[in-house]
């Protein structure tokens, strides 16, 4: 990489304008770099979710994860650039059938919490879906690749169905949503 970050605060973007990866520039606010945002803000939550204590197997899954994050970020960043491919999508659903293979079935809605790591699972499950949102925004007005919004959207279940078994893995269970509210103490 040589020393691309070796200036780190340039001002170019003092006007409100960034650069995007193919040279040009666009507005801090555009559809583009919120869809960037929210990527990157999902990638630093990932990272703080394995901060916990994780199994090697998927410590290692999510870290792929985050790499592949990064390249779609990338991908966004540089207008017509394909980075995200089919199977990087066919992997995530692989994961999807291995983790939810062994869960119960679901007869209840889940509430977010539970142990820690699978709270923080559910806060990045949020933030992917909030990142798909942009994506889906930015498709709307300019070429996104199929590859991409199949991605995020993959993405989202599997961090749905992590949190459960992240729940299960820390001696706990699914904290049900009840339909007349909070259970008595």
């Amino acid at each position: 990489m040589g020393n691309r970050l070796s200036k780190i605060a340039t001002r170019t973007g003092d006007n409100g304008s960034t650069g995007l990866g193919d040279g040009s520039r666009t507005g801090k606010d555009s559809l583009r770099i919120q869809a960037i945002g929210d990527v990157d803000e999902l990638n630093s939550q990932l990272g703080l979710l394995l901060c916990n204590k994780l199994d090697p197997v998927m410590r290692a899954e999510l870290l792929a994860i985050q790499h592949a994050l990064f390249d779609l970020g990338g991908e966004l960043c540089i207008p017509g650039y394909a980075l995200i491919t089919e199977a990087q999508v066919m992997q995530l659903d692989q994961l999807l059938e291995k983790y939810n293979a062994d869960l119960p079935p679901l007869k209840e809605f889940i509430l977010p919490g539970g142990s820690h790591s699978a709270a923080l699972a559910h806060v990045c499950r949020t933030v992917c879906r909030r990142a798909e949102r942009s994506i889906v925004s930015l498709g709307r007005e300019e070429t996104v690749h199929e590859a991409v919004r199949q991605y995020v959207n993959r993405l989202s279940d599997l961090l749905f169905v992590l949190s459960r078994v992240l729940n299960r893995a820390d001696g706990g269970s699914d904290v049900l949503w009840q339909k007349d509210g909070a259970p008595e103490q």
